[in-house]
C-alpha cells in the first residue's frame, strides 16, 4: 500500500525530574531532508537522530522538535563560592562600605559572572541519548502510521480518477476506426458533389489514396496502447507491498500519460475523441497533484 508524505507523531516519557518529549512533523518533498532542533545541552544528537530517521523515511521534509525540561535537584546550579568571597571582598573595599546601611544583596551577587557553575551538560547529553532515541522512534512509528492512513485515502483517489482514464481512453479505442470511415464517406462526398457538374465522377484509387493518407495522419492506435501500459503500470505501483517508494515513478508515469494524450488530440481532429481526450488530460492533472504527496 502507497504511502503519504504528510503526517504527525509525538512522544514523551518523564524520568527522575526530567522531562523529555519528541514531535515529527512530514511533508511533501522532492526529496528526503530532515530539521532537527534540539536544546542547546543536546545539540550534539543532531546527526544520529537525522540517520535514525533515514532508516525509516525515504521522502519528504521532516522536521525534529526535541523539548527537554529539568525540575531535578541537578537542575540547581553550583555557587562558585572561592568567586562570591572574592566580590565580597572587594565591595569590603568601595568607599562608604564602613557604613551601617551598606548591603549586600545576594541574588544581585549571584548574576555577577563566574557566580554560579552552570552544568557542562556532557553528563545530561550521555544520560538522555539512549531515551531521546527511543522517543524519536515511538514518534515516527505513530507518524509512519498516519503516513500510511493517509496513504489508504491517497489510494482510493488516484483509482478513482485512473478508472476515468481507462473508461475514456477505451471509449476512444473503439471511436478510432470508426473515424477513417467517416472521413471516407466525407470525402466521397465532397469529391462527387465538386465534380457533378463536369460529368466526371471521383475515382476510387484517388479517394482511397487520399483516405490511406488520413489514415496514416491520424492512426492513434500507437498512442493508445502505450498510455493503456503506462495505466497497466500505474496500477502495480499502487498495489505494491509499500516497501519502497513509488511517488517519483508515478509522478513520472503521469507525465507520460499527459504527453500521449495531447499526442492523441493532436493527431485525430474528431470532435467525440476530442471531447474524451479532454476528460483524459482532466483526470490526468487531478493525478498528477494527489501524485506529489505519494511517498
Amino acid at each position: 500500500m502507497i504511502r503519504s508524505m504528510t503526517g504527525f507523531g509525538g512522544a514523551a516519557r518523564e524520568e527522575s525530574g526530567r522531562r523529555f518529549s519528541v514531535e515529527i512533523r512530514s511533508v511533501n518533498a522532492r526529496y528526503f531532508k530532515v530539521q532537527v532542533r534540539l536544546p542547546d545541552e543536546l545539540a550534539a544528537l543532531e546527526a544520529d537522530l537525522e540517520r535514525l530517521l533515514s532508516h525509516r523515511l525515504s521522502r519528504g521534509s521532516v522536521s525534529v522538535t526535541v523539548k527537554f525540561s529539568d525540575r531535578s535537584a541537578d537542575a540547581a546550579a553550583v555557587v562558585n563560592q572561592a568567586a562570591v568571597a572574592r566580590y565580597i571582598e572587594q565591595l569590603k573595599t568601595l568607599p562608604g562600605a564602613d557604613d551601617p546601611s551598606f548591603r549586600i544583596d545576594a541574588a544581585t551577587l549571584l548574576t555577577l559572572p563566574g557566580a554560579l557553575d552552570e552544568a557542562t551538560g556532557g553528563d545530561l547529553l550521555e544520560e538522555a541519548r539512549p531515551l531521546i532515541e527511543t522517543l524519536v522512534i515511538d514518534a515516527a512509528d505513530e507518524m509512519i502510521a498516519m503516513r500510511e492512513r493517509e496513504g489508504e485515502a491517497l489510494h482510493e483517489d488516484l483509482l478513482s480518477h485512473i478508472g476515468e482514464i481507462d473508461r475514456n481512453l477505451a471509449e476512444v479505442a473503439e471511436r478510432a476506426p470508426v473515424v477513417v470511415e467517416l472521413f471516407q464517406a466525407r470525402l466521397r462526398q465532397r469529391m462527387d458533389s465538386l465534380l457533378k457538374e463536369s460529368g466526371v465522377s471521383a475515382r476510387d484509387e484517388d479517394l482511397l489514396r487520399e483516405v490511406a493518407v488520413f489514415a496514416e495522419r491520424s492512426d492513434i492506435a500507437e498512442e493508445i496502447n502505450r498510455l493503456g501500459g503506462h495505466l497497466v503500470q500505474f496500477r502495480d505501483l499502487l498495489s505494491a507491498d509499500g516497501s519502497k517508494p513509488v511517488g517519483r515513478t508515478m509522478d513520472f508515469l503521469a507525465q507520460e500519460m499527459l504527453r500521449e494524450a495531447n499526442t492523441i488530440g493532436s493527431k485525430c481532429l474528431d470532435v467525440e475523441i476530442g471531447r474524451r481526450i479532454v476528460e483524459v488530460k482532466g483526470a490526468i492533472d487531478r493525478l498528477k497533484e494527489q501524485v506529489q504527496n505519494v511517498e
